[in-house]
């Protein structure tokens, strides 16, 4: 069996000295919805501490105030309340139909929602949008409740285990049967699949590896939110999706443990999950 280990990991996005923002991808993130904010702000926390030079994220325009507080970095597309007139056309035109010439990689799900008015982005978004994607959460749901998400061999699939039971109709486990489960299933969706858990699979159809970082300290509210943001950012710096999925599950573990060794599993926050993201990064860096 193939384990991911620190020396198998494929180098992270290189940092030149002739360089600007623009250089380290521009990503949108579709994140957030009334009652679930915080997962917005938390995915974009991760990616701009993972190295994107530009975060976008997508969310209804009552959500503006809150989340400026919460990390002015990040810029904002904001979207028509659910229930305003015209509210389809115009998540259409705010969107804009050139996202592929605006963003090098885009991240779905996280507290989106499943209401009419979410899975109404989703289709917009997903319409307008077939580069470097993950879909995470949310827009996982909304894809097992019956949209179609279309063809997209840069797609990412992140699911939980509950998740991935929703999709397939089927729970493996056992590290066996989660290889079997997630190769059928990239076969089937096409893309990557990565099932988290105690041990994450990973799986394109031909490749799989099993990543060995992280505690069960992590299995905490926002945890997913943070991978989504981490694996989006290295999809925005042009990591290919296999390499960005292997290197954000090894990274998001890795900060998990370093958080770990300072604060104990049990008392563990998503929030300490990006705070020790750095420590991942340079970690990772040295000892390769």
């Amino acid at each position: 069996m193939s384990a991911l280990q620190i020396t198998d990991l494929p180098p992270l996005p290189a940092r030149e000295p002739d360089s600007h923002k623009g250089t380290y991808g521009r990503i949108l993130l579709v994140a957030g919805s009334p009652g679930m904010p915080g997962a917005a702000v938390l995915a974009a926390r991760a990616a701009l501490r993972s190295g994107s030079g530009l975060v976008t994220v997508a969310f209804a325009e009552s959500l503006a105030p809150a989340f400026t507080a919460a990390l002015p970095e990040a810029m904002q597309l904001q979207l028509p309340e659910p229930g305003s007139a015209n509210h389809d056309e115009e998540v259409a035109a705010r969107l804009g139909d050139d996202l592929a010439g605006r963003f090098d990689a885009i991240g779905a799900g996280p507290g989106l929602g499943t209401s009419a008015t979410s899975r109404r982005v989703l289709e917009c978004v997903l319409a307008a949008y077939n580069g470097p994607q993950v879909l995470d959460a949310d827009a996982l749901n909304l894809v097992a409740d019956g949209l179609q998400p279309g063809d997209c061999e840069e797609r990412i699939w992140t699911p939980h285990p509950g998740e991935f039971e929703r999709l397939t109709g089927s729970l493996p486990s056992g590290d066996q049967e989660r290889i079997d489960a997630t190769e059928r299933f990239a076969a089937e969706r096409g893309g990557t699949v990565l099932l988290k858990g105690n041990r994450t699979v990973l799986h394109d159809g031909d490749r799989f590896y099993v990543n060995l970082s992280g505690n069960p300290g992590m299995a905490t509210a926002g945890s997913g939110d943070v991978l989504t943001g981490v694996i989006t950012s290295l999809l925005g710096q042009g990591v290919g999706r296999f390499e960005a999925a292997q290197l954000g599950a090894w990274l998001h573990g890795f900060a998990g443990d370093i958080a770990a060794e300072s604060l104990g599993q049990p008392s563990l926050t998503a929030g300490d999950l990006i705070n020790y993201l750095p420590e991942a990064f340079r970690r990772t860096l040295e000892e390769r």
